[in-house]
């Protein structure tokens, strides 16, 4: 069981930053560059899926994270939508097409694994201390919960890409 300190830490973040770099990328290129509605949606839904992984994680509760994961998860649905719309317009080769459509699946995968497991903790553990693990940690100014010790371990449902 691995502690998670800061959002950057969690794989669907990274993920989602990667598609973010890419959808940036495709936006600044070709023809592309000149649909504004659709290239600034694109790049909106790619940015939501980590600002909201991220402001989860830096909410007050457990709850809180959960919505935000699932408006994560949303975002990379519509971004994956956009994929199809890109492709039927010519932007986007079928390879390129599909490689981001995949890429937007595992990343909604992993947000969906992460959330589950979240979800099977008790909620005494979601936000434990790591030197505490099965006590509460709160804040003796504030009674929220603090996401920066949230304990983790990998859902068994989620591939590790550095395996």
């Amino acid at each position: 069981m691995s502690t998670i300190h800061r959002f950057e830490e969690i794989e669907a973040w990274r993920t989602a930053r990667q598609l973010t770099k890419a959808v940036y990328a495709l936006a600044a290129s070709g023809s592309f560059t000149r649909d504004f509605a659709l290239r600034d949606q694109m790049r909106r839904a790619a940015v939501s899926i980590m600002s909201n992984i991220a402001e989860g994680f830096e909410s007050r509760t457990s709850g809180l994270f959960l919505e935000f994961l699932g408006r994560a998860k949303g975002s990379a649905g519509e971004l994956r939508a956009q994929f199809y719309v890109a492709s039927d317009a010519g932007y986007l080769t079928p390879a390129q097409s599909q490689t981001l459509q995949d890429q937007c699946e595992k990343c909604s995968g992993q947000i969906s694994g992460f959330a589950s497991y979240l979800e099977s903790l008790p909620k005494h553990k979601r936000f434990a201390s790591p030197s505490q693990p099965s006590n509460l940690q709160t804040s003796k100014r504030s009674s929220s919960l603090q996401p920066a010790n949230l304990q983790t371990c990998k859902p068994s449902n989620v591939p590790d890409p550095h395996d």
